[in-house]
């Protein structure tokens, strides 16, 4: 028996190691407003089956019974059916309706042109997201950063699959489409760092392609973005023998591969392969070794470098700040 219910148990602590996306901790307008939908709706759920069960409770209470309710008289019998099963659903999900529709809906759809401060497009990748700061040379990878109290308009495509870009704590959810642009308004009131998810199933990492989103008090979202724009500082003769630059790009270097992140302040990010290990000195190393070991089918190959080379390359990957 106890076996039994440690494996019920399972799925929900599972649920909770995906870190934190609070889908009803809404931290900007247009999310509150969908939580706000919902707990309302939950609230009118709830109130219905209430009823339905007492309804169910008292009909079984008098099922012996040899009269209609009100006396026998079929017309308060009548009423109530009409008035319970039949007016107040259409009412309520009428009223919902038109909530949800002319007031949540809108205050969540796509911005209209010209009512936002900036543009980032943002491209999904198998498994990682690509972000592109418009009319600056700014290119990050899977850490978007955003200044508070903000609108932002996200631009969302993809390089292969259908993925779905999710900030549960900011925005809702829009599907990136191979040949099609989605728009989305991004907007945080309070600084942080939300977690956000691929929801749309794209392949055997799928669970492993999340995204944060760093609001910033402004002032220190222009220092990032400034320091963002600089090309790094030098070259790397490991990094271009091992034929990294085919893959990556480092401004200011010959490396201009298209196929993988762009590294040019890749020292500056917390994590690397899409949310899925520290930025540690560590972990690069044992990134660059076996890429595979953390994420199967991850299309970095598993490079034949020296303990030399690797430990070169990890020296300079750390000075890309």
């Amino acid at each position: 028996m106890r076996g039994r219910l440690l494996l019920a148990a399972l799925p929900l602590v599972a649920a909770g190691c995906g870190g934190n996306q609070n889908v009803l901790h809404g931290e900007s307008h247009q999310e509150r407003s969908i939580d706000t939908l919902w707990w309302v709706m939950f609230g009118v759920a709830c109130a219905g089956f209430t009823l339905i069960a007492f309804l169910l409770l008292l009909g079984w209470w008098r099922r012996n019974g040899r009269e209609l309710p009100g006396g026998g008289d079929e017309r308060v019998a009548t009423g109530l059916v009409v008035g319970l099963g039949i007016v107040t659903p259409i009412v309520l999900l009428t009223a919902l309706f038109v909530w949800s529709d002319l007031f949540v809906m809108r205050s969540t759809a796509a911005p209209a042109s010209g009512s936002t401060s900036m543009t980032i497009d943002v491209i999904g990748h198998d498994w990682w997201w690509e972000a592109r700061y418009a009319g600056t040379p700014v290119v990050t990878a899977n850490e978007i950063h955003i200044p508070t109290h903000t609108r932002i308009q996200i631009v969302g495509t993809t390089a292969d699959v259908i993925h779905s870009f999710w900030v549960p704590e900011l925005a809702r959810k829009i599907d990136l489409i191979p040949g099609r642009e989605n728009r989305l308004l991004l907007e945080a009131d309070v600084p942080g760092r939300y977690r956000g998810q691929c929801s749309e199933f794209c392949g055997l990492q799928h669970a492993h392609m999340a995204v944060a989103v760093v609001a910033q008090p402004p002032a220190a979202f222009r220092r990032w973005l400034a320091n963002q724009k600089e090309p790094a500082a030098g070259t790397n003769a490991t990094f271009m023998k091992a034929s990294c630059g085919s893959c990556h790009t480092i401004r200011g270097t010959p490396a201009r591969g298209k196929v993988g992140p762009d590294l040019t302040h890749l020292a500056s990010r917390q994590t690397i392969a899409a949310l899925e290990l520290p930025n540690t000195r560590a972990f690069l190393r044992a990134w660059i070794r076996d890429p595979g070991r953390f994420k199967p089918g991850t299309r970095m190959p598993k490079l034949p470098l020296t303990n030399g080379e690797v430990g070169r390359l990890v020296d300079y990957l750390v000075r890309l700040r």
